[in-house]
């Protein structure tokens, strides 16, 4: 199984920078793709920028602000999140995903960022 624990959230100005860290602990060579989403107030949690195989995708409304990267000798990702916006105040979580016989999801905690106008 996979534990993951996220940090780095907290309240920003809009403009400012802040970095996500999330650490997986357990049977980490099984991952086959990580990925951060978040879910705002009132909305379904989506999908901000996944991570595999060296393979970076973002959402549309994150491009060009956002970097996710990883760091495998400490099974760590990191979610770079620079020029913040209001827009971007959610709970941002990490997710990982184990292939088998049965497709496993697994989540963090959730890491709270506060965006202020």
């Amino acid at each position: 199984q996979v534990q993951l624990v996220e940090s780095g959230g907290g309240l920003v100005q809009a403009g400012g920078s802040l970095r996500l860290s999330c650490t997986a602990s357990g049977s980490t060579i099984s991952i086959y793709y990580m990925g951060w989403y978040r879910q705002a107030p009132g909305k379904q949690r989506e999908l901000v920028a996944s991570f595999s195989g060296g393979t970076t995708n973002y959402a549309n409304s994150v491009k060009g602000r956002f970097a996710i990267s990883g760091d495998n000798a400490k099974n760590t990702l990191f979610l770079q999140m620079n020029n913040l916006k209001s827009e971007d105040t959610a709970v941002y979580y990490c997710n990982a995903k184990i292939p088998g016989a049965s497709w496993r999801d697994y989540w963090g905690q959730g890491t709270q960022v506060t965006v202020s106008s």
